[in-house]
């Protein structure tokens, strides 16, 4: 009985080791697809990577990847999972950044201008992400003076037609 449990416990190591082992490969095959701008198959990697076990690693480069084909939502969610998780302050830092970074692509300025916030708490000497906040930060003022005008127009177009 002692020979079955021992046996057990040793398929039980290997199965986790190799599988450590086989995580590490799609993300290290990611690495190289994407440092040779190859961003749909360092996505693919990632993903594969994902699929055998939750990895932060893996989690942020994946969204990097959609940053880079010009999927800014979809790279929002990946950071986004990555802050909302128990990492390392300056990991969670850079992940602030990036998602800062897709959602001032998607013109969603107040979010940008948020996560560049909580950025630099966690990072204050951070001059990039202090840089982008003050830009998040007029380009909000500037979203919130057009719709005004445009609401203004609307109200005068509305007297007008009544």
């Amino acid at each position: 009985m002692k020979t079955i449990n021992k046996i057990g416990i040793f398929l039980l190591f290997m199965t986790v080791t190799l599988g450590a082992h086989a995580q590490a490969k799609d993300i290290r095959l990611g690495n190289r697809s994407y440092h040779q701008g190859n961003y749909a198959e360092a996505e693919e990697n990632y993903k594969e990577s994902l699929n055998k076990k939750y990895n932060d690693k893996a989690q942020f480069n994946l969204g990097n990847t959609y940053y880079q084909q010009q999927n800014f939502t979809e790279a929002a969610n990946c950071y986004g999972s990555v802050t909302d998780r128990n990492v390392a302050k300056d990991v969670e830092a850079k992940a602030f950044y990036n998602l800062g970074n897709s959602m001032m692509e998607q013109q969603k300025y107040q979010e940008a201008f948020n996560s560049y916030k909580k950025s630099l708490k966690l990072n204050p000497d951070d001059e990039d992400a202090r840089y982008n906040l003050e830009y998040a930060r007029q380009k909000m003022i500037m979203q919130q003076q057009q719709e005004e005008q445009q609401q203004q127009n609307q109200d005068k177009q509305d007297k007008q037609d009544s």
